[in-house]
């Protein structure tokens, strides 16, 4: 009983102590008192208080302060959290103008393309909920078949019951596919001011790419102190893991 009361008391204090901090960052960053809003939002990260709201307003401090790196890499981070918020995809494409690299992005084609696109509509957990509603409405037209005395009304609920079911297998394989394709997406941003993709995880081979800050990379494989990439454009190649910050 004490160690349940300890621990609830220990996280309305985190709560508070969390709710205080930002609002105190939040009156610094309207101030423009930036570098100041940046130690303050960043303390709170420490504090293990992740929130889409605290890494979109980092990401604005660095952005004020002209550092393309950090203001990118949190509005990435903010949008592993929010994937759908408008705002915070408007500032990130804000933020990619000012980087150095024009990587083309290469568009993949055909099914591989059309079954990204499709799941791509919403994140996992949406997903998720869509195949929970599907789930209930299969249940409502099996409880209606059962209990219906009418031949029609008993097809009706039938057929109700056939389509729902295809709906709610199709959202848990959409769920499914969206979840494994976000564990296995592993973006990263290039923070050195000059970082050289090397053909093999040394620097005595050939290099393949120069990028600068702010770059997004996917990050493939790891050897030692070494990164395996890949751009948009589909170039791949290793990178010294010191030189880019990986978003999750």
């Amino acid at each position: 009983m004490k160690n349940l009361l300890y621990i609830t008391v220990l996280l309305i204090t985190q709560v508070f102590f969390a709710q205080g901090s930002f609002e105190k960052a939040n009156s610094l960053y309207q101030n423009g008192k930036y570098k100041e809003a940046v130690v303050a939002y960043e303390s709170i990260l420490q504090s293990k208080q992740h929130s889409a709201e605290v890494y979109f307003n980092l990401g604005n401090c660095y952005y004020k302060l002209n550092k393309v790196a950090p203001a990118i890499y949190n509005y990435e981070k903010a949008l592993v959290l929010h994937p759908d918020d408008a705002d915070v995809i408007n500032n990130l494409k804000f933020a990619q103008k000012r980087t150095i690299d024009e990587i083309k992005v290469v568009p993949k084609v055909g099914f591989a393309k059309l079954l990204r696109d499709f799941t791509g509509i919403y994140h996992y957990n949406t997903w998720a909920w869509i195949a929970i509603s599907f789930s209930v409405l299969f249940l409502l037209a099996f409880v209606g078949y059962y209990f219906s005395a009418f031949t029609q009304a008993k097809r009706l609920f039938f057929f109700g019951m056939f389509l729902f079911l295809v709906f709610l297998l199709i959202s848990v394989a959409a769920a499914l596919f969206e979840k494994s394709h976000w564990e296995n997406e592993k973006p990263a941003i290039v923070f050195a001011d000059i970082a050289e993709v090397y053909s093999e995880p040394q620097k005595a081979s050939s290099a393949v790419v120069v990028l600068h800050e702010g770059t997004k990379v996917f990050v493939m494989e790891t050897v030692a102190k070494w990164k395996k990439i890949q751009l948009t454009d589909g170039t791949e190649g290793w990178i010294d893991a010191q030189t880019i910050k990986e978003v999750k």
